[in-house]
Order: structure tokens, then sequence, then C-alpha cells
């Protein structure tokens, strides 16, 4: 049985997707069933022994009763679009304080533009003008670079939402680096530059680099603490935005809002949930370049149709399988974790 708090925010969520955190436990004892945790752990440890030697890091968290179920939960995954959730939440934080209004508008010069996915840059010059709420929106429903960078830095940088995740008392995820960064060093290339803001000619630049250095480049990227996040971690921040604990409750309702609305990784945890659960989420996905996927991931909150809610991340690093089948992995954690359910 939820309190009134939790009550009234699964009201006013779009998607009725709030609940406690760890920190912060603001429930009666919980009614739900337990998570399987022996069932789910072999049934994710088979998973992770299908997709060897890739990496895959799962979590799962009842967010009434707050029982949480990890496997590789310490271990740093690379993001991709995923911190583009984190990105939303630190933008709406300085909208809460006063230092950023939705309706200000941005005009973008070549040089703020970023690599693909964005559709921004390719519709650039064509447009060049965006509202602060018209960029969050594109960034957290439509993954787009360009306006994530933007984003970025009119908080402060990545070390500003690093900063702002620590007081937060988030840990286990780190934020370092702009898009344009990180998308070149996956691959060992240069700088990036504006000339390479649109598929083809990146992949041309990106074609310049000898294959066998785009390999160690990404398998260094697969390594590198920065810009990754473990299970744990994420598990944390989706319990807190849940709760309300990191945003002010018009702005949490905003980002779910977001979350639910993206079309993208549809075939991820979306396909391993029930055709009647609610679903607000954010996929990331690297590139692939001699087969090899860097990141393959999907984070979000679910909602059953008997309303018990949890938030669920699912890891993929380093698979040489299709996307089809990089997105079944996902699919068949999430349905092995709404199996345990029950």
């Amino acid at each position: 049985m939820a309190t009134l708090h939790r009550r009234t925010l699964l009201a006013a969520a779009p998607a009725g997707l709030l609940a406690a955190c760890q920190k912060k436990v603001l429930v009666t004892v919980s009614t739900t069933p337990r998570i399987d945790q022996v069932g789910l752990g072999r049934a994710v440890a088979a998973i992770a022994a299908r997709v060897a030697p890739a990496a895959l890091g799962v979590g799962l968290i009842n967010l009434e009763s707050g029982e949480a179920f990890t496997f590789n939960a310490e271990r740093g995954f690379p993001m991709q679009s995923v911190f583009k959730m984190l990105l939303g939440a630190g933008v709406l934080s300085e909208v809460d304080a006063g230092r950023v209004l939705l309706t200000e508008r941005v005009y973008l010069l070549e040089n703020q533009l970023s690599p693909q996915r964005s559709p921004i840059a390719t519709a650039w010059p064509g447009r060049r003008e965006y509202t602060v709420a018209e960029l969050l929106a594109a960034a957290v429903t439509d993954s787009d670079n360009s306006a994530a960078d933007v984003l970025m830095k009119r908080i402060g940088g990545p070390g500003a939402l690093s900063a702002w995740l620590t007081v937060k008392h988030v840990s286990g995820i780190r934020v370092d680096r702009y898009e344009r960064e990180i998308q070149p060093q996956v691959y060992g290339m240069p700088s990036f530059r504006p000339a390479w803001r649109t598929d083809a000619a990146f992949a041309a630049a990106r074609s310049a680099v000898p294959p066998a250095a785009r390999l160690a480049a990404m398998r260094a990227y697969m390594a590198d603490p920065r810009d990754t996040a473990t299970p744990r971690g994420m598990l944390t921040f989706l319990q807190m935005l849940d709760q309300g604990d990191l945003i002010a409750p018009a702005s949490t309702r905003l980002l779910i809002q977001l979350m639910s609305q993206t079309a993208r990784g549809g075939a991820r945890i979306r396909a391993g949930l029930p055709k009647a659960a609610l679903l607000a989420h954010k996929p990331g996905t690297s590139g692939v370049d001699q087969g090899l996927s860097s990141a393959h991931n999907d984070v979000g909150i679910f909602r059953l149709a008997d309303r018990r809610a949890y938030a669920i991340c699912v890891f993929l690093s380093g698979s040489t399988l299709a996307e089809a089948g990089r997105d079944a992995i996902i699919a068949q954690v999430t349905s092995a974790a709404v199996k345990a359910v029950g």
C-alpha cells in the first residue's frame, strides 16, 4: 500500500511511475511479491554466458519496497545516450533554480553542431533557432547529440553535471565529455569538426583511421571509466528521479513524460514487457565498427497493469551480435525480470 505522497505523484505523472528511493523510504510495508532472486539470477547468468565475451550489466528494483536485484552491480558500462536522461535532469534542476528558462531561445552557429545522431545538425542552416524546451525534448526523446552538447554547455559543462550528481548523492555514474568529444574518440579520430556532422562525412573521416587503430580505440573506450554508469548507480538515479528527490515535481513529470515519448529502442525493454505495461526509458547505442558494438543499453521505469512500479537497467558492452540480436538480449533480460516479480 503506497503512502499519500506516492498516490499523489502517481496521479500527477503522465506514466504514473513514481515511488520510493533508497535513501528516503516514504512507503508503508510493501504488499507486492518479492523478487525471485534465485530464478532471475539463473536467467541473467545464462544470458550473460550466451553473450560472452561481451559484458552484461543488469539492475532491477521494486520502487515500492526497495528490494533490488543486480548483476555486475559495480562494473562501469559506457552509457552513450543514456546520459541524456541525466543531462535532462540537470537542465531541469537549473530551470527549478531560475538560472535557465525553458522559453529561452538559442541561436545555433555551425561550430555548435555535433556528430550524428542529430536531426538538428542535419536541418542546419535551414533552421538555427530553438528554445531550451525544444532542445531538451530533442536530447531526451530523440537522442540529438547537438541538442545535448548545447544544453551541456549551457549548464556549465560535464563537470557541472557531475558535481550536481555528487551533491544529490548519486554515485557510480560519471559524466566527463561532450558528445563531440566522445564519438570521434571511440574510433581514434582527431578532434571533431562541424564538416563531419552528416553520417557520410563522419564515416569517411572514420575510415581514414586504420582498422587496427579503430579497434584499439574502441577497446580502450570500453575500458575507460569516463562516461560510465554502474547498474547500482543507475538504479539509485532512477529511484531518486521516481521519488522526486532530484528535481521539482513539475520538472520530474516533464522528464518522465519525455522519456515515455521516445520511439527509439522499442525492441529492447519495451519488447520484454507485457503489452499493458507503461514505460518511460532512455536507450543508448554506440556505432558499430568491424562487427563490434561498444555499448547497447536501455534504462527506465515501468509500471505493470496492477500498478506495481519497477526501475530497470540493462547494459551490453562489446557485443558482436547484429542489432536485432542485441535488442533481443535486453528484451530477454526484461522478460526474465517480469517473470521474477510475479
